[in-house]
């Protein structure tokens, strides 16, 4: 456990505690993750799972994409603001734990809306002809920066990326970082915050999630 996570746990469980339940079927799958898996931490939640879930709602995209499945509880959340004929594309390539999402797929209520893709998300998103209405990246943070580039003109107006782990443990403040992934994260925030065509703001929530939208 790092330094910034002692200090949020006892103000994590209040946050918990008074932001609404997760479905049953998170619950489910939020447990097997812990049981089954070595890096549970990677999942996305209990809080920034709601925070997934209220932003997908509020948009209603007909289409989003996710970089970085895991076990499938961020897909789920976000796929909780799809209107009947929407759709979200999620993109891994671990083949070893793809049996974890692919069994909540199945089980939920969005199983004919939830497009499971395995393979290198930097060719599949080229191969992909969908303009984006909501993104959410949480995958291999050396690739954040190509990522944004291939999304970003298939992005509609108004669309909105999420970024996953932009505050890195506190190594973001590193000012000559050595580490290539915390150089792309803090590369990709600059770029973001300096590019005309977004307008952006840093959610101090977990691990720090970048909110962009496409003006």
């Amino acid at each position: 456990m790092s330094y910034f996570e002692e200090l949020d746990l006892p103000m994590d469980r209040y946050l918990e505690a008074n932001a609404s339940s997760e479905p049953e079927i998170l619950k489910k799958l939020r447990k097997e993750t812990y049981q089954k898996t070595t890096q549970p931490h990677m999942i996305s939640g209990y809080l920034q799972g709601r925070l997934l879930s209220i932003i997908s709602k509020m948009m209603s995209p007909n289409n989003i994409l996710e970089i970085g499945t895991f076990t499938g509880y961020a897909t789920l959340c976000l796929a909780e603001g799809l209107p009947k004929d929407g759709k979200i594309y999620t993109l891994d390539k671990n083949e070893d734990l793809a049996y974890i999402p692919k069994k909540y797929f199945a089980e939920s209520e969005f199983s004919n809306q939830i497009e499971f893709i395995l393979g290198d998300a930097r060719h599949e998103i080229k191969n992909l002809d969908v303009t984006w209405d909501l993104v959410f990246i949480d995958a291999d943070k050396e690739s954040y920066l190509e990522y944004l580039d291939l999304i970003k003109p298939k992005l509609r107006s108004g669309g909105v990326i999420l970024i996953d782990n932009v505050l890195w443990y506190g190594k973001v403040l590193e000012e000559n970082p050595s580490n290539k992934a915390t150089q792309q994260i803090k590369l990709v925030n600059k770029i973001v915050a300096e590019d005309p065509d977004f307008e952006n703001l840093i959610l101090p929530l977990r691990d720090g999630i970048h909110l962009i939208r496409k003006k």
